[in-house]
């Protein structure tokens, strides 16, 4: 078979410690890849490495890394053309991308379908009602061109359809102790507008509390002093007579006698106030900042409450208005989603005819899908089952199962999924089958692989004819390796395939002719 590098994505596997492996380092083709070997050779093992570096299984190795000749769009890792991943097992599992540390969670996020598909006889995963909507839609988007706009509107109007039920959920409970908070917001702003603090009052208040405390003792202190006026003259006479200037004392007792009347006057004018007065506003100032701080932060929560009070007051119209925009917006989105559901159903009835032949050849009886109708969601107000012969997948096999689950990835890039590539892991999907469905099984591997890179174990000989690439795994003693086949390699192995260890001329002859 030709070599399609072109088309795959893990270029090659690099192993140490891996049981009775020392050391393996394969580089791999694209297409299928086949592993085959004796039982107990390590087959399984190397799968196992894979899926272990992708972070989907258990590592048994110390190091495994995998190079991937194709660059990923991966959020918050920069990567080049080629780049690898790496898990470690030491003292604790280690992952990383290009040197640069991932959790596993996050690599089993980034790699998980459609970028890595894990298929096996002892592993199945049921087709769930959102799986089998997905992979509908993924078809009607390729063959219905108008799916894509329904689709889009269908999932941007529900989008804010939800948002908007949210809003309503929150106004709603924000209502049921809506009249507690009014009351609360109106009680304190009119606690605060009561006693109207202004800014720089308390300073104020402050000055003339001092002021008061000391205008008695001031007024009594001036009446004792107010006889030096009558030395005023005699003063002013004794510098006559001793030829001195005497302007400084007319000066100093025109400022004393200004200074006292400044006093009568404050006098005057502080016998007006109401001291109890003052001293009640001080009281009520000092509480309101010992409780929000200052005057300047007990207006700015008066207003907050203020501006509470403003919302509340509107909330019971916005409610009425979200109220009857979110019952407009379900009725459109159940129109929408029964013309999805409807797009949805007769592009079920295409894929049922469509797998039929695979199917057939694969002796599975044909697949139905089965469409309920349920409440409106994210994806429509339809769930969707599958069935065959009046029982759900959900009873088949594993090996049926996976047989089924090919097929419909079959189906997917024959309705114009050319573009999709990826890595599909086999394991011993092609066990305990006659030899139809053997022949049937490898051919329809051998049409996928034309998209993705295949890995398989297979103890048959058809699928191991349509490798790309036959890599025999072996066990010799307490060491494993492994060997890619030439052409006369693959011919020896499929014949041992076939006859066993001593592959008879009978076996050797079947075996080129698969091959060729």
């Amino acid at each position: 078979m030709g070599r399609v590098v072109e088309k795959a994505i893990i270029e090659r596997l690099f192993v140490k410690e891996l049981l009775f492996f020392e050391t393996v380092d394969i580089e791999f083709d694209g297409g299928l890849v086949v592993f085959s070997g004796a039982s107990g050779a390590g087959k399984s093992l190397l799968i196992g490495s894979i899926l272990a570096t992708f972070g989907l299984d258990t590592p048994i190795a110390s190091l495994s890394e995998l190079t991937i000749n194709k660059t990923l769009d991966i959020e918050g890792y920069d990567t080049d053309d080629a780049f690898a991943i790496k898990c470690i097992k030491s003292d604790k599992l280690r992952y990383y991308i290009d040197g640069q540390k991932i959790s596993k969670k996050a690599l089993q996020d980034i790699f998980t379908p459609p970028f890595v598909r894990y298929l096996s006889v002892r592993q199945k995963e049921p087709l769930s009602s959102r799986d089998l909507l997905h992979y509908i839609d993924t078809i009607a988007l390729q063959s219905k061109p108008s799916f894509e706009q329904l689709l889009g509107e269908y999932q941007r109007r529900y989008g804010l359809y939800k948002a908007s039920l949210q809003t309503l959920e929150s106004l709603q409970s924000k209502e049921s102790n809506l009249n507690e908070r009014i009351e609360f917001a109106t009680f304190e702003r009119n606690k605060i507008d009561a006693i109207a603090p202004k800014i720089g009052e308390d300073e104020e208040l402050l000055s003339l509390k001092q002021k008061l405390s000391r205008i008695d003792k001031l007024k009594e202190a001036i009446a004792n002093a107010h006889f030096i006026f009558e030395f005023e003259s005699k003063v002013i006479e004794v510098y006559h007579l001793l030829d001195k200037e005497s302007g400084f004392v007319t000066d100093t007792f025109n400022q004393i006698r200004s200074d006292f009347e400044e006093i009568d006057s404050l006098y005057d004018e502080l016998e007006e106030v109401n001291i109890e007065a003052v001293l009640d506003r001080i009281e009520q100032i000092a509480a309101l900042i010992q409780k929000y701080g200052s005057i300047e932060a007990t207006l700015a929560y008066r207003d907050q409450k203020a501006s509470e009070l403003a919302q509340y007051q509107t909330m019971s119209y916005d409610k009425k208005e979200l109220e009857a925009f979110i019952a407009s917006e379900k009725q459109s989105l159940i129109f929408l989603a029964k013309e999805l559901d409807s797009v949805r159903q007769e592009v079920a009835i295409e894929i049922q005819s469509q797998l039929e032949g695979y199917l057939t050849s694969l002796k599975l009886p044909p697949l139905t899908f089965e469409f309920t109708l349920r409440s409106l969601d994210g994806l429509g107000m339809m769930d969707v089952d599958s069935g065959m012969n009046g029982s759900k997948t959900s009873t088949l096999s594993g090996g049926e199962f996976n047989r089924l689950r090919l097929a419909l990835m079959a189906v997917a890039m024959e309705c114009g999924q050319k573009q999709e590539s990826g890595v599909i892991i086999l394991d011993e999907i092609d066990a305990n089958v006659s030899g139809d469905e053997s022949i049937a099984i490898a051919n329809l591997i051998a049409k996928l692989a034309k998209n993705y890179q295949i890995f398989a174990i297979s103890h048959q000989p058809h699928l191991s004819a349509q490798a790309n690439q036959h890599i025999l795994v072996k066990k010799e003693g307490e060491k494993g390796s492994i060997e890619i086949l030439d052409k006369e390699g693959r011919i020896n192995e499929i014949a041992r395939i076939i006859a066993g260890e001593k592959a008879n001329s009978e076996a050797m002859k079947f075996a080129k002719k698969l091959l060729n």
